[in-house]
């Protein structure tokens, strides 16, 4: 029996925005990815406190996926609380799955300082992808443990989107425009909650 395919891709999504689906679809077609699951991290442990509550960034997760039939919303983080580590999440996962994780460049230099490092490599392939402004260059620990695996560093063929959640946080804040930046629909839900208000 062929093990399904599924793309693991965290984050804030403190809004999610255009870069992230663009990011999940294109792994998924590259991959040949049965699904890709977004997972929203409850309270991430190398980032200042998120600004938007749990609900309200799932339920934009929700309305960004709507109409891409194979993204779907791992909500594990979120409802395990506390601080999030990666390594917890994936001993969680189904052992009934092949799983890559999908990061960018600017994660990738800094991989080697997440909790269990090593161990999050038993369980995924490594996807990357171009973050503006950033070098796809992993760590020399990475590499040597991945030739230890004999698993390969899977580079994603992503042109880089220069979005970026901070950004669009601080254009929010000042009432400017990021109509391009995000689904409408996630736009709609922000104005109509208020959020990221200065």
């Amino acid at each position: 029996m062929d093990l399904k395919k599924i793309g693991l891709l965290g984050g804030s999504f403190d809004p999610v925005h255009r870069a992230h689906i663009a990011l999940a679809e294109t792994a998924r077609k590259h991959l040949a990815l049965d699904e890709v699951q977004l997972i929203p991290a409850a309270d991430p442990w190398q980032r200042p406190a998120l600004k938007a509550s749990r609900r309200h960034r799932m339920k934009m997760l929700d309305l960004a996926i709507a109409s891409y039939p194979f993204l779907n919303l791992n909500t594990v983080e979120v409802d395990r609380g506390g601080k999030t580590y990666t390594i917890d999440t994936l001993e969680g996962l189904p052992k009934t799955a092949q799983y890559f994780w999908i990061l960018g460049t600017d994660q990738l230099q800094n991989f080697c300082t997440w909790h269990r490092w090593e161990d999050i490599l038993a369980y995924v392939h490594l996807v990357v992808a171009n973050r503006p402004g950033t070098e796809p260059v992993p760590p020399e620990p990475l590499i040597k443990m991945l030739e230890t695996l004999k698993k390969p560093l899977i580079s994603l063929p992503f042109e880089p989107m220069p979005i970026a959640a901070t950004e669009i946080r601080d254009l929010l804040a000042g009432g400017q425009s990021v109509n391009d930046m995000l689904d409408q629909n996630v736009l709609a839900y922000i104005r109509e909650h208020h959020l990221y208000q200065a």
